[in-house]
């Protein structure tokens, strides 16, 4: 089920508020396109600045909207235990098919304070469990020996892993077996990462490529080597400007240049430079998106 090409949702605003309809438009959109599971509400989702009843609200439009036609992975985690379990109540409330629980961010947890803090949420809820493990963003790094505890646990199935180390998905592997799934969080190291072992990957290009990034693992399955580096050859300076500021601002303008809704994130973040909507749409032009 957790394999290929997953998209780390955007959240539509229009005026300060979610757009609901932009939102529901967006994820028929992608199955469309051919992505093969959908994230609402992780980090590109803008969860950080959801109020609860927002977030309840954006995984429970994605399911409706998705209808069984694809898996829905919810953004489910907080850096308070206690909280991460009440998200994870409504995501299984709502009828996901997993939830996303980050690596509890600013509180530096040890790493028996890691194994703690999932086991916990996976005793309060049934329901299959990805560990998203982002050290740039969360500070803790999961190291493989604690992901190996964790994956004893039945409902933990898998992680995703956004650490950029190329070893990761091997040693994982050799450690925990293939059964447990692992997706990327990076788009620009997914050759390595399947290499390594990796199933797939959640993505923020997926976003405005759909078809292109679901197109290279498909390739990937088959073992079409050629299209897979010539997809990702064409993709790497659009997975590059994804991050030319605090992604999702520049995800969010390329989504505009599309159409599909505006540019508006909520503070902290702020609309990107001119400078960046320039690489932007620049990498969206050389990737064959615009006109």
């Amino acid at each position: 089920m957790f394999k290929g090409s997953f998209v780390a949702l955007l959240t539509p605003f229009k005026n300060g508020d979610v757009d609901k309809s932009s939102f529901k438009s967006f994820v028929e959109w992608q199955i469309a396109e051919g992505t093969h599971g959908l994230v609402p509400c992780g980090t590109t989702g803008e969860s950080p600045t959801l109020s609860h009843d927002e977030h309840d609200e954006v995984v429970e439009l994605c399911i409706e909207a998705a209808n069984g036609r694809v898996p829905v992975v919810a953004g489910a985690g907080s850096n308070s235990t206690a909280e991460a379990i009440r998200l994870t109540k409504n995501a299984k409330r709502a009828g996901a098919d997993a939830a996303l629980i980050v690596t509890p961010y600013y509180n530096k947890p040890t790493q028996e304070g890691l194994y703690r803090h999932y086991a916990t949420i996976a005793d309060a809820v049934d329901i299959p469990i990805l560990i998203y493990n982002i050290p740039g963003r969360s500070i803790v790094d999961m190291s493989v020996e604690t992901m190996a505890r964790l994956a004893e646990i039945p409902n933990i199935v898998g992680v995703k892993d956004a650490s950029a180390d190329a070893m990761r998905p091997m040693r994982t592997s050799m450690q925990i077996g293939p059964e447990f799934a692992q997706l990327s969080g990076e788009d620009g190291t997914i050759v390595p990462f399947l290499a390594g072992g990796g199933d797939g990957c959640i993505s923020v290009t997926a976003n405005v490529a759909p078809r292109a990034c679901s197109e290279l693992h498909t390739a990937w399955q088959s073992r079409d080597l050629d299209t897979v580096l010539d997809l990702q050859k064409r993709l790497m300076p659009l997975h590059i400007s994804m991050f030319c500021e605090a992604s999702p601002g520049p995800v969010k303008y390329a989504a505009s240049l599309l159409g599909k809704c505006s540019d508006e994130v909520r503070l902290p973040l702020c609309e990107i430079s001119d400078s960046s909507k320039a690489q932007v749409r620049d990498a969206m032009q050389s990737a064959g998106l615009l006109n």
